[in-house]
C-alpha cells in the first residue's frame, strides 16, 4: 500500500529490540502500537509551545493498524505520522512503519483519534493552538 499524500508531520527513527518478538520470531502486533505512541510523544515533544498542561490533555479515543508485512529482527524502522482530520477538539493522526532502509518496505499502516479533553472534568476541550498550527504545517 502507498503512504497517504498527506504531508509528513514528523518521523521517528525506532531500532527494533530483542524483546519485540513473538514466538513467530517477528515483531508482535501489539508492539506495533507501541512504535506508533512512541513517535506520537516523540512529535508532540517537539512542538514549539504547549501541547498539554492541566487543562488539557490528550487521550486516545481509537485506533486502526493495518500489518501489512512481519518486521524480523534485526531491523531499523521509521514511523512516519501525517494529520488525517483536524477538528476543534480532536485529531486523527495517520502513521505508516516502514523500514529505514532503502527498501522503504511498508509493514503497518493506520490512524490514532487523539481528543483534547480537561483532565478534571473529562470534557473535550479545544486543541492547544501548538498542536492545530503543527498540524497544518505551519509550525
Amino acid at each position: 500500500m502507498n503512504e497517504s499524500n498527506h504531508e509528513n508531520l514528523f518521523t521517528a527513527p525506532i531500532e527494533v529490540r530483542w524483546r519485540d518478538l513473538d514466538a513467530f520470531n517477528h515483531v508482535n502486533n501489539s508492539i506495533y502500537l507501541t512504535y506508533v505512541e512512541q513517535a506520537r510523544l516523540d512529535w508532540l515533544q517537539h512542538l514549539p509551545g504547549t501541547w498539554m498542561d492541566d487543562q488539557s490533555a490528550p487521550v486516545m479515543a481509537a485506533c486502526q493498524l493495518n500489518y501489512r508485512a512481519p518486521i524480523h529482527w534485526p531491523a531499523r524502522v521509521e514511523v512516519r505520522l501525517h494529520c488525517d482530520r483536524l477538528g476543534n477538539s480532536s485529531m486523527i493522526l495517520g502513521h505508516h512503519i516502514v523500514d529505514a532502509h532503502p527498501s522503504g518496505t511498508v509493514y503497518c499502516d493506520g490512524t490514532v483519534t487523539l481528543v483534547w479533553i480537561d483532565p478534571s472534568t473529562g470534557k473535550s476541550t479545544p486543541l492547544p493552538e501548538a498542536v492545530r498550527m503543527a498540524a497544518k504545517g505551519t509550525d
